[in-house]
């Protein structure tokens, strides 16, 4: 009975204090508090004792919670002690374990798989390869685990052994089992960095944690000590963020001490804080651009909105994904906690770039966005207008490919990623990142592995004439004339996987190399290959070879 109260305790403290942060502390909030406080008691009593099975306390509990916090925001969020530590690897990017990412099958090769260890981690360095099924752990079978569940068995305290036994695909002595000494494994914020197009330098951040700025500032120092560097690219596409400090570093390398950054303001007007930048800059006239899209989010959007604001950079690619809020976190009983949304940030033209109001629905249910119609213009430090309401609009707009459903199939069936394991088991070396390419002889390969009997095509055209033929009999329309050009379509629209594969292949064959080469040279290579391949650096390239062009798009007198 304890561990009921323990939970009940915990949600009567979150259902007290949640309302608290909406509404001001009158009477009647007050009263309301307390009325439905005993109406949640005396439920959850009556069914502990009447319903006719034993209830799971920890589940009914924490569902009530989430489905609480599910109908305030996405990132207010209630997290128990057993997840903490996943939690905490996101802000400080590191944890104690063998340093892999995992994956989770469920297709007929059903397993948790290694799916990319990181360059240099203890998994790397024992012989781990992506596309090894994970099978023992310390004696421990995991078939039938999630990779939740491996993950924990995985990690633990620096300097401890595990033994892995693993079945390696295409390997005729597949079974192996390895003993790997785990390790404090640090998540590197820049994958890689490097001189592009010759003149060009290039930072990847995909992360915004306690080692970003220093990553960044380490990566810029060489970049620009290099005289063949005329301009810099920091490319954020994707990033979902983390620490707001990290986004008030990285800004601070490219403007001059002091200059305000980013202001937060929660429902007391007396909590608002500004944040400005507190170290001397690297340098704050080498031309910058700023790669964003919509994965961009959070952290990233405030360095890209500040140096936009700022007139510091100029930013490429496609609209931002629009989080203007923040959240804290706050301890809770039993070594819980709860991050919380409580305050939103407005970048130094003024604005706030949160796209959807969540304290509004839709008749359907579904939060309200915030229509481009009704944005507000703000104005950047040299009067360049920008708009509030729906993430950073770039100054240079370069639109995403949208892959075909034939290449969601191939990447969602892991066939991409099977191939590239039975690859690198007979090709022991290949080409350097910046020379690889998909030659006609592993595309042909590659297609020769696809088994057309096996491959999944989503049969959105199949069951569309299907319905259609349904809705002809419904309706009265069918007859032979009908039924004959029914037949004609189907033939029409029937797939050829060849032809479907050669009319994809420049995009398939991104997939494919980024695969590939994860195998040789981890995401180092994935990054430095897609580089060469990539229409938003081509542009900002383009915007960086012309100096006064630049600074024209910045407003700046040159």
């Amino acid at each position: 009975m304890k561990k009921y109260i323990g939970f009940f305790a915990l949600a009567l403290m979150l259902l007290s204090g949640l309302p608290l942060l909406a509404d001001n502390n009158t009477t009647s909030d007050d009263a309301a508090i307390v009325r439905n406080l005993d109406i949640f008691n005396s439920l959850y009593r009556e069914l502990t004792t009447y319903y006719v099975d034993t209830l799971n306390a920890e589940r009914t509990i924490e569902n009530a919670i989430n489905a609480m916090l599910d109908d305030i925001d996405p990132y207010t969020e209630y997290i128990p002690a057993k997840d903490m530590n996943d939690f905490n690897v996101v802000s400080t990017g590191q944890y104690g374990g063998i340093g892999s990412y995992i994956m989770q099958r469920t297709d007929s090769a059903a397993g948790v798989y290694i799916s990319s260890p990181y360059e240099g981690s203890p998994a790397a360095r024992a012989g781990l390869r992506p596309g090894d099924r994970i099978d023992v752990i310390d004696g421990d079978s995991v078939k039938g685990w999630s990779s939740d569940r491996v993950s924990s068995k995985l990690k633990g305290q620096a300097h401890t052994p595990l033994q892995i036994t693993i079945t390696r695909p295409y390997d005729p002595d597949s079974v192996k089992t390895f003993t790997i000494m785990r390790d404090n494994i640090k998540v590197n914020p820049v994958p890689y960095y490097g001189v592009v197009h010759g003149d060009m330098g290039y930072i990847s951040l995909t992360t915004y944690n306690e080692a970003s700025a220093s990553a960044v500032k380490e990566a810029v120092m060489e970049l620009k000590n290099n005289p063949a560097v005329k301009g810099l690219v920091l490319d954020l596409r994707g990033n979902g963020g983390g620490l707001l400090e990290s986004a008030v570093q990285i800004v601070g390398l490219f403007v001059p001490k002091g200059t305000q950054v980013v202001m937060t303001r929660s429902r007391e007007k007396s909590s608002e804080k500004v944040y400005k930048t507190t170290s001397d800059p690297i340098d704050t006239r080498i031309p910058l651009v700023v790669l964003v899209d919509g994965g961009t989010a959070s952290s990233s959007e405030i360095t890209a909105g500040a140096l936009q604001d700022l007139d510091r950079a100029v930013i490429v690619g496609s609209r931002s994904f629009g989080k203007g809020l923040v959240q804290t976190t706050r301890p809770l009983p039993f070594d819980g906690t709860l991050k919380v949304t409580i305050s939103k940030y407005y970048i130094p033209s003024g604005r706030l770039i949160q796209e959807v109001d969540y304290a509004q629905r839709n008749a359907d249910g579904s939060y309200k966005r915030n229509a481009d119609s009704l944005a507000h213009v703000f104005h950047t430090a040299h009067g360049r207008e920008v708009r509030d309401g729906g993430g950073i609009t770039p100054d240079v707009k370069v639109e995403p490919i949208e892959p075909t459903r034939l290449v969601y199939n191939i990447v969602r069936d892991q066939w991409a990623f099977d191939y590239a394991t039975r690859f690198a088991a007979t090709h022991p070396s290949i080409a350097t990142p910046d020379k690889f390419e998909i030659d006609d002889s592993i595309w042909n390969d590659f297609k020769r592995f696809i088994d057309p009997s096996r491959f999944n095509y989503d049969r959105v055209c199949e069951n569309g004439l299907k319905q259609l033929r349904e809705l002809a009999k419904t309706e009265g329309y069918a007859n032979d004339e009908t039924a004959e050009a029914f037949d004609k379509l189907e033939t029409l629209l029937k797939h050829d996987l060849d032809h479907d594969l050669d009319l994809h292949r420049e995009i398939i064959s991104k997939y494919l190399a980024q695969e590939i080469l994860d195998r040789y040279y981890f995401v180092r290579g994935q990054v430095e290959y897609s580089v060469r391949h990539d229409k938003a650096i081509d542009e900002a390239h383009r915007v960086l070879a012309d100096p006064a062009q630049w600074a024209r798009t910045l407003g700046l007198k040159k």
